[in-house]
């Protein structure tokens, strides 16, 4: 038998016969438990959406994340000081210290609320009158007052809050789930970006796959009537010839792409060319609003101009998730709407009012729904505001304490994790860092930060980089 072997294995003697086999099984092992802990990307290349396993049994199916761009403030909406009322003009005493803020208001005057706050639901959580519907599901919050992150301006953090990193590069969370659990619904993205005013500071890279393969990216779903562009096929065109084109630009990809199979871009673009005309049947039904009652419309706010163009984006990410979209990210105030430097009191009566009904009808609606309990809403901003005066009467960027919450999908409501001390400047009781944050997401969606790798340049990336840890009191 070795003699007729050796004409096309050159072994010489048994030994080195089963020494090799050996090896081989040991190699097919090894790729197994690579494969088991996220180390070897080449087995997701067959089909990177594929739906894998978690690591431990979820509670969430799906993350709503409310992103409210430009830093919403925590001591005017979630985080009442009454030693800021008592200390309303003065300087700000020295034990508090002298943070570096981004426009150098560090030496200015201390300004506190002008909100009425009040307790509510069976849990007392404290609400300003800025908020007075989202009040009504306080039992349902777990609101974490002393979130804390390292970015001073707008593009660092709000590239932080979504990616882990003030610079830009690596992958979102969206994206790092959609590579973790795949997707499914093979006819919808898995990862959605929803903006309703400007351009997010910092553009798609808040939603980029960054060293991940290119279809790992989040895909931006437009405002208004027409979510998703050019999604009808020109007028004329069957079923059987836009598939045929398909499967034309398919084999001249493939062809150009023979020699360069690192390049992940145009495995991308196949994927994006597929998806997109699965989409043709699957998308319009998505985003069509036509067969919503008149009270879901109002529910959401969509029949007042105010609340209307947020309403939407609230109740098609709805839509989305009980379609299977793992991943809904849904910008208020995209542009820095909320960044009150001057007039904090114009300024977020604004978007509070443009927020306010719809978050309001969302959690409504996913609860009488019964999708509350597998959906995971994530509310807040890339930072707060300082307790002191900008101008005299805004506030500046505040990274070292402020709030968000979080509700649904296993999370324990009506509760406050951490605090920050007496003025709102700094979490000072159970700090917790971005990492943390993105870190407890992952978890609820049955993700282990840190087996949920990527090798890039030799080393083993994991969403948080290397810090991070579950906020364990959001459920326990």
């Amino acid at each position: 038998m070795l003699d007729r072997l050796d004409h096309h294995w050159p072994v010489r003697t048994r030994r080195e016969f089963f020494t090799r086999a050996g090896s081989g099984l040991a190699g097919i092992a090894l790729a197994g438990l690579l494969e088991r802990d996220g180390l070897m990307a080449a087995a997701r290349t067959a089909d990177p959406m594929a739906p894998r396993p978690s690591h431990h049994p979820p509670k969430a199916k799906s993350v709503i994340w409310l992103f409210m761009e430009g830093g919403p403030s925590h001591i005017d909406l979630f985080d009442p000081k009454p030693k800021l009322v008592e200390l309303d003009g003065r300087p700000m005493p020295e034990s508090f210290g002298r943070p570096i803020t981004a426009m150098g208001t560090a030496s200015n005057t201390l300004m506190a609320s002008r909100r009425t706050f009040e307790q509510h639901g069976e849990s007392g959580l404290w609400v300003s009158d800025w908020y007075p519907h989202i009040a009504r599901h306080v039992d349902d919050l777990a609101v974490i007052r002393s979130c804390w992150a390292n970015g001073l301006n707008h593009v660092g953090s709000v590239c932080q809050m979504n990616t882990g990193d003030i610079l830009a590069g690596r992958p979102a969370l969206g994206a790092w789930v959609t590579y973790g659990l795949g997707s499914s619904n093979r006819n919808l993205p898995t990862f959605v970006v929803l903006l309703d005013a400007g351009e997010v500071v910092g553009g798609p890279k808040n939603w980029s796959s960054g060293f991940l393969p290119a279809g790992y990216q989040g895909t931006q779903f437009r405002g208004g009537d027409t979510p998703i562009p050019h999604l009808k096929p020109p007028r004329g065109t069957s079923d059987e010839q836009q598939r045929g084109k398909l499967e034309f630009l398919r084999q001249l990809n493939e062809r150009w792409g023979s020699d360069k199979r690192e390049d992940t871009e145009l495995d991308a673009r196949i994927q994006a060319y597929e998806l997109a005309f699965k989409m043709q049947a699957a998308g319009p039904e998505a985003v069509d609003f036509g067969k919503e009652s008149a009270a879901t419309r109002s529910l959401y706010g969509l029949d007042n101009p105010e609340t209307e163009a947020f309403g939407q984006n609230c109740l098609l990410a709805r839509r989305l998730v009980e379609r299977g979209v793992r991943f809904v990210e849904l910008y208020c105030g995209s542009g820095s709407g909320w960044d009150a430097h001057t007039n904090i009191e114009g300024n977020h009566s604004k978007w509070c009012r443009v927020s306010d009904k719809p978050i309001s009808g969302l959690l409504t609606d996913l609860k009488a729904r019964g999708l509350l309990s597998e959906t995971l809403v994530v509310w807040g901003g890339e930072f707060g505001r300082t307790p002191f005066n900008e101008k005299g009467n805004g506030r500046d960027h505040n990274p070292w304490g402020f709030t968000m919450f979080m509700a649904g999908a296993g999370v324990s409501g009506g509760r406050y994790i951490g605090a920050t001390d007496e003025i709102g400047l700094r979490a000072t009781e159970r700090p917790c860092h971005v990492h943390d944050i993105h870190a407890s997401i992952l978890h609820l969606l049955g993700l282990d930060h840190i087996r949920l790798t990527y090798m890039h340049n030799g080393r083993a990336e994991r969403p948080t980089i290397v810090g991070g840890n579950p906020i364990t009191e959001l459920w326990s």
